[in-house]
């Protein structure tokens, strides 16, 4: 049973992780009855996301995908492979596809990302404010959003730009913070009135 386990993970042994941790191969077919996360080689189950968390999520992918410049692609709920255990799952992404195989492609090398954004949720608070942003910064992402929900519900788009000799986001400098209006030419040029980003 422990060598078996130590193979693949299963409904059953999931949450009995080896000593060194899950690997992105032990755990990519495994087929649990809530969404989950690989963080540092153990399984975790995120948080159910509200309603104004995944139209938000949709609507910056369709602008980003509006706004996209060759050769970036844009995507949502894709996995990254930041390395053998951290695979997370950004809200949506900007990637360089050159050099990728669409149709072999399981997740996104972390070495082809332009953005990562995560729009902030009860469950994802600490995630997204804390630990992801430092993995993505520490793995070489260039910019990185956070979207946070405003007093009057509105989205705020915190943009941060990675210090490349710090290895760490820093506010974008000219706008760290877009209330009202997102506007900025990284990584490529863009316009979002944000208030379009809810509603039904």
């Amino acid at each position: 049973m422990i060598a078996e386990r130590l193979e693949q993970a299963t409904p059953e042994t999931w949450m009995f992780p080896p000593e060194e941790g899950w690997t992105v191969d032990q755990v990519k077919d495994l087929e649990l009855p809530f969404d989950w996360e690989l963080v540092d080689g153990v399984v975790v189950p995120r948080g159910m996301a509200v309603v104004w968390h995944n139209g938000v999520r949709s609507q910056i992918e369709r602008h980003l995908r509006d706004a996209r410049r060759e050769p970036y692609a844009v995507a949502s709920e894709q996995c990254v492979l930041v390395d053998d255990q951290n695979p997370p799952i950004p809200d949506v992404i900007v990637f360089d596809t050159r050099k990728l195989d669409f149709f072999e492609l399981e997740c996104v090398p972390v070495e082809n990302l332009a953005l990562a954004v995560e729009v902030v949720s009860p469950g994802s608070r600490q995630a997204d404010r804390v630990r992801k942003p430092a993995m993505y910064a520490a793995a070489g992402v260039p910019y990185y959003w956070r979207v946070e929900r405003g007093k009057d519900n509105l989205p705020e788009i915190h943009e941060y730009w990675l210090h490349t000799e710090r290895g760490e986001y820093i506010p974008a400098p000219e706008h760290p913070v877009h209330v009202g209006k997102l506007e900025t030419d990284w990584p490529f040029p863009i316009t979002i009135d944000l208030a379009t980003l809810v509603g039904f």
